[in-house]
C-alpha cells in the first residue's frame, strides 16, 4: 500500500508517529464514453465558454459564488494564512463508546502503522484502548482539510475513520415516518419480530459479494470472446399483497433455509463417513 500521509498521533504528551493508509478500495468497473461513430474515447475539456477557447490549467482560480454570478477568489497565498494549530498531528480530544457513534457520521477508513522508533508507543495505546474499549475522538489535516475523525483497534491495527462535523448532516425531519406505531397489530410485529430473529447470525463480511459486479464482468468477457450472453432468470413474482401473508410466508421461507446447528452437523458428518 502507497502511504498516504506521515505525522503522529497526539495523545496527552505523548506523540506517537505513524504512517497512513488508505484502507479501502472501489472495485467498481469503469466505462469510457465512446463516439459511437468512429469508437473514439469522449475528451473532457476545460473551456471558457465566455472566451471561447479551452483554458490551461495555469489560467485557472479558486472562485466562491457568494451570490449568483458573483465570486471571490481564494489563491494558495490565502490557504496559507488560515490558523490552524497543526497539519502533521492527529490531535486526540476526547475517548468515547463506539456505539454511541451513529454510523451515518463515517465517511473515509484509514489504517495507521507506527513509524520506526514509534512501536512502543503505538502498542500501549492499543492495548490501552482495548481494555477500557473506547474510540478515540480526533481531529487532522489531511490535503488541507481539517476533519473530525474517530480512532479505534481492530486486532492490533489502529483505525482511523474520518467522520462528518453534526452541520453535514442532513436532517430527515423533512421525510415521512410511516404510521403512528399504534395503529400496527400485536401479530405483525411479533411476525416480523419473528423473521429478524430467524434471519440473525454473526456477521461474517466474506459471505457477501457484489453480484451485480460479477454479472456486469461476465457480460463484458462474453463479449470480448464473441460468446452468447446467457440472460439472468427474472425472480418470481408470488404476488403476496397482503401485509400478513407476506411475514408468514418469509418466515416459514427463513426457517426452512436455516436448519439448526446440529443437524448441520449431523449431515456433514453423515457425508464424510458415507452412511
Amino acid at each position: 500500500m502507497r502511504t498516504l500521509w506521515k505525522g503522529a498521533v497526539s495523545f496527552g504528551l505523548v506523540n506517537i508517529p505513524v504512517k497512513m493508509y488508505v484502507a479501502t478500495e472501489n472495485k467498481d468497473l469503469k466505462f469510457n464514453y465512446l463516439h459511437e461513430k468512429c469508437m473514439s474515447p469522449i475528451q473532457y475539456r476545460k473551456y471558457c465558454p465566455n472566451c471561447d477557447r479551452e483554458i490551461a490549467p495555469e489560467e485557472m482560480v479558486r472562485g466562491y459564488e457568494y451570490q449568483k454570478g458573483s465570486y471571490v477568489i481564494i489563491n494558495e497565498e490565502d490557504l496559507s494564512r488560515i490558523p490552524l494549530e497543526t497539519t502533521k498531528t492527529i490531535d486526540i480530544l476526547d475517548f468515547v463508546k463506539l456505539e454511541q457513534v451513529d454510523p451515518i457520521y463515517f465517511d473515509k477508513t484509514y489504517y495507521l502503522e507506527p513509524s520506526p522508533g514509534g512501536e512502543k508507543a503505538y502498542t500501549l495505546i492499543v492495548e490501552a484502548m482495548k481494555r477500557t474499549n473506547k474510540t478515540a475522538i480526533a481531529k487532522v489535516v489531511i490535503r488541507s482539510k481539517q476533519s473530525l475523525a474517530a480512532l479505534r483497534v481492530k486486532d492490533k491495527t489502529l483505525i482511523m475513520e474520518t467522520i462528518f462535523y453534526p452541520d453535514e448532516i442532513r436532517s430527515p425531519e423533512s421525510l415521512s415516518s410511516g404510521i403512528d406505531p399504534e395503529k400496527l397489530h400485536d401479530n405483525e410485529i411479533k411476525m416480523a419480530v419473528s423473521l429478524i430473529e430467524n434471519l440473525s447470525v454473526d456477521f461474517d463480511p466474506v459471505k457477501y459479494e457484489d453480484d451485480y459486479r460479477k454479472a456486469l464482468w461476465e457480460l463484458i468477457e462474453g463479449k470480448i470472446v464473441g460468446r452468447e450472453v446467457s440472460q439472468m432468470p427474472t425472480p418470481e413474482n408470488n404476488n403476496v399483497v397482503d401485509l400478513m401473508e407476506a411475514l408468514k410466508a418469509s418466515v416459514e421461507l427463513a426457517q426452512k433455509n436455516k436448519k439448526p446447528a446440529a443437524t448441520r452437523k449431523k449431515t456433514s458428518k453423515k457425508s464424510q463417513t458415507g452412511t
